[in-house]
């Protein structure tokens, strides 16, 4: 089965159109830098024996040196290896995550899709989920309420809505979370690898209020994907990390090459 049957897409070069070149700035990454522990263990003797004089390698910097701008309009992609720092920019720029270096600046609201089933509860049910991520993305109760209906529809999910999530497979964790998305007048989509989840129908779907989002709303993209096929579909631009840092940033015809190459070239030296 091909890409697009696989998305269930109609068209065979859809993308939105770009925005002006005086467009105002959305997002601003301005040397951006976060780190991790890569052990958090309780330490023993016999351990600090062994560790000791390399303490420092207990820094793991996700992200370092991160620098460029969105413009309001823009479809952008993020590429990168496994553990190159997609996720965690993602949620830096959800706000879920702070920078220990730099500033992150984003001027409108952000709808996230970050993970399958990031933010929600496992013990809450799915009809609590709705609310409390709902919430989470800036609505109001009111506001949740008149679209409640509209997200279960779309989900496909009325006969579960008062399980406990952590009794979701996480086809339906994703099927919940799109939902929601959907549903939210953001400026801003953020989504990592949004058609990993989900049957063929529900692919369509999710396909259709995206591509309505970014051509009649206007919504600016960050998109997540391992799929070349969607990065070339819906993002003019996309950004490669690899490491932490910015390997290149430019036209997606120029930089997927670029990429391609590189993990060619890595698989060569395996």
């Amino acid at each position: 089965m091909s890409d697009a049957e696989q998305t269930g897409t109609v068209t065979k070069d859809w993308r939105p159109d770009a925005p002006p070149s005086d467009a105002p700035p959305i997002i601003e990454c301005r040397d951006v830098g976060i780190w991790f522990h890569v052990n958090r263990r309780r330490k023993t003797r016999i351990r600090d024996h062994f560790i000791r004089g390399f303490q420092k390698a207990d820094r793991f910097w996700a992200l370092r040196n991160v620098t460029f701008t969105i413009r309001k309009g823009e479809s952008v992609g993020l590429i990168g290896s496994n553990g190159s720092g997609k996720s965690t920019l993602l949620k830096l720029i959800a706000g879920v995550l702070y920078p220990d270096e730099g500033e992150v600046l984003v001027h409108g609201g952000v709808a996230p899709l970050i993970e399958l089933g990031a933010g929600f509860s496992g013990d809450l049910t799915a009809r609590e989920n709705v609310y409390l991520s709902g919430m989470i993305m800036g609505l109001t109760e009111k506001e949740i309420d008149a679209r409640f209906r509209k997200i279960v529809r779309f989900s496909g999910l009325k006969g579960f809505m008062d399980m406990p999530l952590k009794h979701f497979s996480s086809g339906m964790k994703g099927r919940l979370g799109f939902s929601i998305v959907a549903q939210v007048e953001s400026d801003v989509m953020l989504l990592d690898e949004v058609f990993a989840v989900g049957d063929r129908r529900f692919k369509r779907k999710s396909v259709k209020v995206m591509e309505d989002k970014l051509s009649k709303e206007g919504r600016t993209l960050v998109l997540v994907s391992h799929r070349e096929s969607d990065l070339t579909r819906y993002c003019e631009r996309t950004i490669w990390l690899q490491n932490g840092v910015v390997r290149a940033d430019g036209p997606t015809e120029e930089v997927l090459p670029l990429y391609t190459a590189f993990q060619d070239e890595a698989e060569d030296e395996e």
